[in-house]
């Protein structure tokens, strides 16, 4: 396995591959859901690259960017382990050197739910995903259903800008007690980790109102937020039941319907979906 730290060694790299090419995009801190979509990655495809990168970009002012969990060699370890053949872990100057003054930028769906309550940090996403996708030019990129807004938007770039790869949504892979798992799970303590299986409950109450015949989103809405706020140390951002396309608010369910929320513990910030239908 190859560990990259430039452009030009990624791009020299990128010649020697065998195609196809899977490629995973990561913060690293690797969890169980980032190694699900590099199996997925290696099952499909003849070649796997996995990038390491903390984007700054996608980062607001008063986020957690500076505290971010980092564990690079460990993440080296287990990436040898499943078989990668090379890793992309660029310094932040490497992507965005001083004369760098561009960025990409999907309208529209951006605007709602993570983008509503993070300005700017869709444009960080699309913008970084962009040149990464630029220097590895895989034929397929793997992306986890817990992030479900940003597979949207990624996908919604790809196809405008006419990008030749496949974008390709791996299930949400779970804790035993249900929590998705997410690099950022360790900020939180005892306590906190405890009350935050109430997401998960909420959408499986969700998706059990929906298979008992419940359509109405507001029905839908109201049962989540009662059975969250039974956590004294839940605070919500929001809890939406949306067009899996576009992103608008649905008043009934007629088709698929996407259900998403994102809570806080303590200083945690925490995100999860569910699809219905």
């Amino acid at each position: 396995m190859k560990t990259i730290k430039t452009i030009s060694e990624m791009q020299d790299c990128r010649k020697t591959l065998a195609e196809p090419v899977g490629f995973v995009p990561t913060m690293g801190y690797l969890h169980g859901g980032h190694i699900s979509l590099v199996r997925k990655a290696r099952e499909e495809n003849v070649s796997v690259v996995v990038s390491i990168f903390v984007n700054p970009k996608q980062f607001g002012p008063n986020e957690d960017f500076e505290k971010y969990p980092r564990d690079l060699q460990g993440d080296l370890e287990i990436l040898e382990e499943e078989g990668v053949d090379a890793v992309f872990a660029p310094e932040a100057a490497e992507i965005y050197p001083q004369d760098f003054n561009s960025r990409v930028e999907v309208l529209g769906i951006t605007q709602k739910l993570e983008g509503n309550c993070r300005p700017g940090h869709f444009r960080g996403v699309t913008t970084v995903v962009n040149k990464l996708f630029n220097i590895v030019r895989p034929q397929r990129a793997y992306f986890g259903q817990k992030d479900a807004q940003q597979v949207i938007v990624i996908q919604k770039m790809v196809k405008d800008l006419n990008m030749n790869l496949e974008v390709i949504t791996c299930p949400t892979i779970r804790e035993e007690d249900g929590l998705a798992m997410s690099s950022r799970n360790i900020y939180m303590n005892p306590e906190e980790r405890q009350s935050a299986i109430v997401l998960y409950r909420s959408l499986m109450l969700a998706q059990d109102m929906y298979q008992r015949g419940e359509r109405d989103t507001g029905a839908i809405r109201k049962e989540m937020v009662r059975l969250i706020k039974t956590e004294e140390l839940a605070r919500i951002d929001y809890v939406s039941v949306a067009d899996p396309a576009t992103l608008d608010e649905l008043d009934m369910i007629t088709g698929k319907a996407l259900v998403s929320l994102a809570v806080k513990f303590g200083k945690t910030r925490l995100i999860d979906n569910v699809v219905l239908g």
